[in-house]
């Protein structure tokens, strides 16, 4: 997201600001610092997947998560983190539309757009992959949540001249569209099966040689979610009343989920595999609960985002440490990516020398709620580097800055 009217609204409301022309920005300023509230919030909730990834990697977990088998704590951590990416990829989509309406006249994000997803695309290559691993390079390189945002940036830099009602209605129809395709498959080593697997088809792109490529998140659907973010800006338009927006966010949120609850509840569209009632309620709620996240199922999406739509609704009145905490974290997202994944590679290396390997290569805890206590602990250890760098952020002149 480009900060530039955040922070200037920021500067002008010191105390030299005239009363009037401070009354004047404050709605901009919170209207548009709740979106970094939001992406702060679930960047904290995604660290608790990772730090399990990190531990807690040696306990499997499938995609849809399995109901019947997993521990019901840890399917809740995995679940609550669903919520990152497809909130993640429509805040980018979000912002983008303001960097292009900026108080004094639209302007052209394609070049921002492109030369940032571009950027994203090698750090996921370069930067990222070995920081999962500590190998360069790796065995395997991934493609993943930052390579996903990247291209959908670029592609959203390509095309966000176009109307919005159009480009709105295209990542609704690929967000409810996407799942009837899943039935196409083409034979591998064929340009058609490379095309579908970087498309919707999760799988290997190059799959024997000394390095292997697997695309963990196909692009199609995430572009439906880009274009939607998009779609959602004039949401967060200066001349959009506060009560009006949140009246279209709950709105938003409660129809996506009384979709979910109709399409998820009969079984009738949206996911592939069907919920059962299960020998207890706690497992029926997860087998309800069981959906695609590679790719993200329409089911998925309506669950993500309409709790998103709501959750930003709830945010944008309060301001309490929580929030500007949140905040924080939300203003510098690719710095903070960074720094937590190296942190805790910097963890598992320690650990490894301090108490030795119990699970191969690797050490790793064995319950869940340490996944938990060793995340809350970090939160803190993160944000002082974080607040650091978005003051730095915010007074710097640097071009590269703002692609972080």
């Amino acid at each position: 997201m480009d900060q530039t009217t955040l922070y200037n609204t920021a500067a002008w409301n010191g105390p030299s600001a005239p009363a009037a022309a401070r009354a004047a920005v404050q709605p901009a300023r919170s209207r548009i610092a709740v979106i970094d509230v939001l992406r702060g919030l679930i960047m904290l909730i995604m660290l608790f997947d990772h730090v399990r990834e990190a531990i807690y990697v040696h306990v499997p977990l499938s995609d849809p998560l399995d109901a019947v088998h997993t521990d019901p704590p840890l399917f809740f951590t995995r679940i609550a983190t669903h919520f990152c990416a497809p909130l993640f990829v429509f805040l980018t989509g979000l912002s983008a539309w303001l960097y292009a309406h900026p108080a004094s006249g639209p302007r052209s994000a394609t070049g921002f757009l492109v030369k940032r997803g571009l950027l994203l695309v090698f750090l996921e290559l370069v930067v990222v992959n070995f920081a999962w691993y500590g190998v360069f390079p790796p065995q395997t390189v991934f493609l993943q949540v930052i390579w996903v945002i990247g291209l959908s940036m670029v592609f959203l830099g390509l095309v966000h001249k176009l109307p919005i009602a159009l480009l709105g209605a295209v990542g609704l129809a690929i967000i409810f569209g996407h799942n009837a395709l899943t039935w196409m498959s083409f034979a591998p080593g064929t340009v058609a099966y490379d095309a579908w697997t970087l498309l919707l088809h999760r799988g290997y792109l190059v799959a024997d040689g000394a390095v292997k490529v697997k695309v963990a998140y196909p692009l199609l659907p995430w572009i439906g979610v880009i274009l939607a973010g998009y779609a959602a800006g004039p949401v967060y338009a200066a001349t959009m009343a506060p009560e009006r927006r949140r009246r279209i966010l709950v709105a938003a949120g409660v129809c996506a989920l009384l979709l979910l609850a109709l399409l998820r509840g009969f079984n009738i569209y949206g996911e592939e595999l069907p919920w059962t009632v299960q020998d207890s309620a706690i497992r029926s709620v997860m087998s309800f609960l069981a959906l695609t996240k590679y790719p993200p199922s329409l089911d998925y999406l309506l669950l993500t985002l309409g709790i998103g739509a709501l959750t930003l609704a709830a945010l944008e009145p309060r301001d309490n440490w929580f929030t500007r905490a949140c905040a924080t974290f939300g203003g510098a997202p690719m710095f903070y990516y960074l720094l937590h994944l190296y942190v805790l590679l910097g963890l598992q290396r320690l650990l490894v020398a301090t108490f030795g390997a119990n699970h191969g290569a690797r050490y790793g805890v064995d319950h869940v709620w340490l996944v938990w206590l060793v995340a809350l602990a970090l939160m803190p250890v993160l944000y002082f580097p974080c607040r650091a760098f978005a003051r730095y952020k915010r007074t710097s002149k640097q071009a590269w800055v703002r692609y972080f």
